[in-house]
């Protein structure tokens, strides 16, 4: 049975300001459960790995094989990349939305790459780089002019590194004989890329509705104040000519509005 591991990785050298409660549930979980697997043997990887020929009726691993990975530096690169990109976005996003991308990354570039391998039953997919890469692209949206050094070395800005990863995870993805899934990396980043970008759209629009409810409630009590002075102005130039002839005097016309404004600001007043 031959493993697909989900890591390639550059290096990078960003110190995140955050070590934020997500962040830290996420490397606790990944890392006990690595140390279970190896001092006890446990074999995780058979039961909690992604298998196209296990998955039914082991339901559960689209989301746990996001968990288990294949030795030490597989762990160690994931965990790293995660806290040094992880923290800003959780900062900034929230707990409960941070791990609600990572899942959604994670289990959706699993999805797909098991449709792509439904036919490949010795595969076994393990490891938390579908939604890693999720939490780059994520980070490239939103920082796109920061600069990390690959390597240590190449300052580059974020937005060319994450293009640059997404290119080589495309390329990589077509008929790669490696253990490592590029297509999971490829997934996990465009998956990424849609729900942000339509979580965003659906905020603009829900701001622009909102906008615009106020916009017209606001019209609206323009209009109503404006009604309001209209009325208090008619009532005083009929008041100044009742002043002046007497209401007997004034036409039917006169007496029906005045009778009628002075109703409706007496109730308004009475309101009051």
């Amino acid at each position: 049975m031959r493993y697909q591991f989900q890591s390639q990785h550059g290096q990078f050298s960003w110190k995140p300001k955050y070590f934020p409660e997500a962040i830290k549930i996420l490397i606790g979980i990944n890392a006990v459960l690595f140390l279970f697997d190896i001092l006890l043997s446990l074999d995780f990887s058979s039961k909690f790995g992604l298998s196209p020929r296990a998955v039914l009726p082991m339901l559960w691993q689209p989301v746990s094989y996001m968990f288990i990975h294949g030795n030490i530096w597989h762990l160690a690169i994931n965990m790293l990349i995660l806290w040094m990109f992880g923290s800003e976005l959780e900062s900034i996003w929230g707990k409960n939305q941070f791990i609600k991308y990572y899942f959604i990354t994670g289990v959706g570039s699993g999805l797909v790459w098991l449709l792509f391998n439904l036919s490949n039953s010795h595969l076994i997919l393990i490891g938390a780089s579908g939604a890693i890469y999720g939490i780059l692209l994520a980070y490239g949206l939103i920082f796109p002019n920061r600069t990390v050094l690959l390597y240590f070395v190449i300052p580059i800005k974020v937005k060319w590194f994450v293009l640059f990863i997404g290119l080589l995870a495309l390329y990589s993805s077509w008929g790669s004989n490696s253990n490592i899934s590029h297509l999971t990396h490829l997934s996990g980043m465009i998956i990424g890329y849609f729900y942000l970008k339509s979580n965003w759209k659906w905020k603009k629009t829900s701001f622009s509705f909102r906008k615009f409810i106020l916009g017209l409630k606001h019209q609206w009590s323009e209009k109503k104040d404006q009604a309001s002075i209209d009325r208090e102005k008619t009532l005083l130039r009929l008041l100044n000519k009742i002043n002046q002839i007497g209401y007997d005097n004034l036409s039917e016309k006169e007496k029906s509005i005045f009778q009628s404004v002075n109703t409706i600001l007496s109730k308004k007043n009475t309101k009051n």
